[in-house]
């Protein structure tokens, strides 16, 4: 099945394959496209006059994998203003005829994008100064909503393993409660793929206002989060605002959580190697 998809180019482009009965089909629904793109498959059998086997012939003649997959592809071609539309995967272009083998290279090349777009982006004197920040501060503080909880837990995780002093609440309200407790002698770190945020860019601000430093980890400089960050690390991609493309930021994010982790390990070697070394004793007794 081709990329960009036009059902109603289709319909005309195979009419004259279609069976006269078929036919019927199509002449009705490109007539009234919006009114079909609502009905069930008996009632538009009820209105053309056809029988609903011949429906799924007409669908199965365009190509298409069942009446439920040719409602959606209708329901999209209805929909005149494409900033109304809800995009639910955003770039991850998945059809409802997809078939699920073809899933995994698809998601491993979307996946492959998204992390060329953190090596195009990060910027190294900002990793730097960002691994110094955070090995010497005397408290880390993790803020981070919804998606951006993925990588904000991971950092947690791995910050403590090297014996690092984090703290991060799945509560906004009391990030920020956090955050204003913070001083110059601590670090605060907030995620925001979108960098619009409210809960998050509110806990950020506050860090900022308490005179901690702060690392904002966003998919553009230019997003409002940035403002109250002295080191602002980008991960570049869409800055699409909740759910759509901002659903895999935790790709990007988590690449950047890896970098951070490694970074820290290599300015101390020998301390972080020994912590981990603690870290790793004190539940080596947990595996099967």
């Amino acid at each position: 099945m081709q990329e960009n998809f036009n059902l109603l180019d289709r319909i005309k482009n195979t009419y004259s394959s279609l069976r006269p009965s078929e036919q019927k089909v199509a002449d009705y629904i490109l007539k009234n496209t919006e009114i079909c793109s609502k009905m069930t498959i008996s009632e538009l059998s009820e209105v053309v006059k056809v029988s609903q086997p011949t429906i799924i012939r007409f669908v199965q003649a365009l190509g298409i994998d069942g009446y439920r997959n040719f409602k959606y592809c209708l329901l999209r071609e209805c929909v005149s203003n494409k900033d109304n539309y809800f995009e639910h995967l955003a770039n991850f272009d998945l059809k409802p005829w997809e078939k699920l083998e073809n899933l995994p290279l698809k998601e491993i090349k979307f996946a492959r994008e998204l992390l060329e777009g953190v090596l195009k982006n990060v910027s190294r004197d900002e990793l730097s100064r960002a691994i110094r920040m955070i090995s010497t501060a005397r408290v880390i503080n993790i803020y981070g909503v919804e998606n951006s909880m993925t990588p904000a837990n991971d950092l947690l995780t791995k910050l403590t393993y090297l014996g690092l002093h984090c703290k991060m609440h799945t509560d906004a309200y009391l990030q920020q409660i956090s955050a204003c407790h913070l001083t110059v002698a601590d670090v605060a770190i907030a995620f925001s793929h979108s960098g619009k945020s409210i809960d998050t860019v509110k806990a950020i601000k506050q860090a900022k206002k308490s005179g901690a430093n702060t690392i904002v980890i966003t998919s553009a400089k230019e997003h409002i989060i940035a403002k109250y960050a002295d080191i602002c690390l980008c991960t570049g991609g869409e800055t699409s605002y909740i759910y759509g493309s901002a659903i895999f930021s935790r790709v990007p994010d988590i690449a950047m959580v890896d970098l951070i982790y490694m970074g820290i390990i290599l300015s101390d070697f020998e301390r972080f190697s020994k912590n981990l070394d603690k870290s790793g004793m004190v539940i080596s007794d947990r595996g099967l």
